[in-house]
């Protein structure tokens, strides 16, 4: 259930730490391609990402737009191009394994998943300080002191002992940031982390990005809440058949779309 929470956390050990505060944290991609098969589902997509910023990337299922962020945490391989944060570069050779590149991207930004991937044997506090205990070897009074704030952050400090099944969907999405937040990374990639989520419920999750947002970190967010994008996020991307279709400031690529196929999604969604 939480595997690929644990595999980006585990990969991202102490040899690569983070980039240091005052590093240049741009995220460039260029030409990556990524192919299933005979299927393409990126297609030498080129984005450039700057520290701080808050992107959404939205268009159809299918488009690409998780395959994009698992690329960007090494999840996924891709087949050509390249990707690079900071003086780190991810190459097709590179990406997928354990090398230095991949901890030290894993350990600069986090990864917040639409099925939330707690483990369910531990409780709330204990999923946050598990990662922090294991795999940067914090003590454990350091590790519950700063999973207390973490907890604070995300609103949930009388839930520290609840199991993930006594936990609404919501409830369990906002300790999901809170155990990623917890590897101190510069940033989060988040994936579609309100579709299964009802509306007052999807609030509470988006206020939490919002206040990351305000605090400067960089945020790339899959999103259908066409509302959240159009109110956070400093640039709208618009990825469909693994092609970039459109990218702006949000009144430009929701209001005045310049393409009919960005036209019909966003009619259909906005419908």
């Amino acid at each position: 259930m939480a595997s690929d929470a644990w595999e980006g956390a585990a990969h991202a050990g102490p040899p690569s730490p983070p980039l240091s505060a005052g590093a240049d944290l741009r995220i460039q991609l260029t030409d990556v391609s990524k192919r299933y098969g005979d299927r393409t589902i990126l297609d030498r997509v080129s984005l450039t990402i700057q520290p701080g910023e808050t992107v959404a990337l939205i268009g159809p299922s299918g488009g690409g737009k998780s395959t994009l962020l698992r690329c960007l945490n090494g999840l996924s391989t891709f087949d050509s191009g390249r990707i690079q944060v900071g003086d780190h570069v991810l190459t097709p050779a590179s990406a997928g394994g354990n090398g230095s590149a991949i901890q030290t991207m894993r350990r600069t930004f986090g990864m917040v998943f639409q099925d939330f991937q707690l483990f369910p044997h531990l409780t709330a506090l204990q999923n946050i300080v598990e990662a922090p205990l294991r795999v940067l070897g914090l003590p454990r009074q350091e590790a519950m002191q700063r999973a207390g704030r973490l907890l604070e952050i995300v609103g949930l400090s009388s839930h520290a002992h609840a199991w993930p099944r006594q936990l609404s969907g919501g409830q369990k999405q906002r300790i999901a940031i809170a155990r990623a937040l917890a590897m101190q990374p510069r940033g989060l990639l988040c994936d579609e982390i309100t579709s299964a989520l009802d509306p007052e419920l999807k609030h509470e999750v988006l206020e939490v990005l919002e206040k990351l947002k305000s605090e400067g970190m960089t945020l790339i967010v899959v999103t259908h809440e066409i509302g959240f994008a159009r109110r956070a996020a400093d640039r709208v991307v618009v990825l469909a058949d693994g092609r970039i279709l459109e990218d702006g400031p949000p009144t430009q690529v929701l209001d005045n779309p310049g393409t009919d196929r960005v036209r019909a999604f966003l009619s259909r969604v906005l419908a």
